[in-house]
């Protein structure tokens, strides 16, 4: 079994701070959201909503509800026609306890607007109404869904607890033949590691702002159900990599998730999977939802979209 602590991944990448005022900036930002989570009033997943949904919707951006058979979730379109087969597969966070693709569809089409692929945000089943398997579920039946609309080169998209259910649908597609596979992935701040063996998660210097190891752990029972946190469905750290397509990992160094990113990059380079792992200089969990706000939020979804338009168009 590899040694998780010793393997590290040759193609980290650490970001420093883009402007000397960007500290100011994130520090107000953090402020801001000290408040916002203080004061705050509704049922958590509602306040949940609500916090995600001040990221902007790009003008121009279409949007339109789909809900049929097992797949719901919001379609997310650019201007420009691109080519018909292209289509992402976008996967929202949460901690598998709150989020929804209607709360996400303004981050969406943050990426869209960049990338110029229309992107299909799904909900899935939530816990502890629902527990293992029913998420994973969910996303493969999205993707059979894009595959029976035509389109052929897919890309996956996820941020926190979708970033691992986006990696766990990689990984789970990366054994199958009869479709087509994924063709590349980006992840957000992804957890990858319900069973808590990185290092950042539990110590008591790592600085998180907006995540707290109590938080992650009660998410955790919720969700896993009768699984083993080890689970390859719940933790893709600890699966088979091998066969994965590219994958960009943004994650902040002010975040219990940066080891979960790090070890996973690790553990994928060692099976062969072409990985960019960036790590922003003092950002927090997934800055990315935060481009009214943060030069660094922009210039990181311009960067994911790079790597996508690569993907798509080698």
């Amino acid at each position: 079994m590899t040694n998780l602590n010793a393997v590290r991944s040759p193609v980290e990448t650490r970001v420093p701070w883009l402007s000397a005022t960007e500290r100011d900036r994130e520090a107000a930002l953090l402020a801001h959201f000290a408040d916002f989570w203080g004061t705050a009033t509704g049922a958590p997943r509602a306040i949940y909503d609500r916090f995600i949904a001040a990221s902007p919707t790009v003008d121009g951006i279409t949007v339109k509800q789909v809900s049929t058979g097992a797949v719901h979730g919001w379609w997310v379109r650019p201007v420009r026609t691109p080519a018909p087969e292209q289509a992402i597969l976008f996967i929202h966070g949460g901690g598998y306890v709150q989020g929804s693709a209607k709360a996400y569809r303004g981050f969406v089409s943050q990426i869209v607007s960049r990338a110029g692929i229309p992107a299909l945000a799904i909900d899935y089943p939530l816990a502890p109404e629902a527990s293992l398997p029913a998420a994973p579920d969910a996303a493969l039946a999205a993707y059979r869904f894009l595959i029976e609309q035509g389109f052929t080169r897919i890309a996956i998209v996820g941020d926190s607890a979708g970033g691992g259910l986006s990696l766990v649908t990689l990984a789970q597609l990366s054994r199958q033949s009869e479709i087509a596979r994924p063709i590349a992935g980006v992840m957000f701040s992804p957890w990858t590691d319900l069973a808590f063996t990185g290092r950042s998660m539990k110590d008591p210097e790592q600085v998180d702002a907006l995540i707290s190891f109590d938080y992650l752990q009660d998410c955790a029972a919720k969700y896993l159900g009768a699984y083993a946190a080890t689970d390859p469905l719940a933790s893709p750290l600890h699966g088979d990599l091998a066969g994965l397509p590219p994958l960009l990992i943004q994650v902040g160094t002010a975040e219990r998730l940066l080891d979960d990113s790090r070890q996973f990059a690790a553990r994928a380079v060692a099976a062969g999977v072409p990985v960019e792992l960036e790590m922003w200089e003092g950002l927090h969990h997934v800055f990315q939802l935060d481009v009214a706000h943060l030069e660094s939020s922009r210039t990181a979804l311009d960067r994911a979209a790079r790597f996508l338009a690569r993907a798509f168009n080698p």
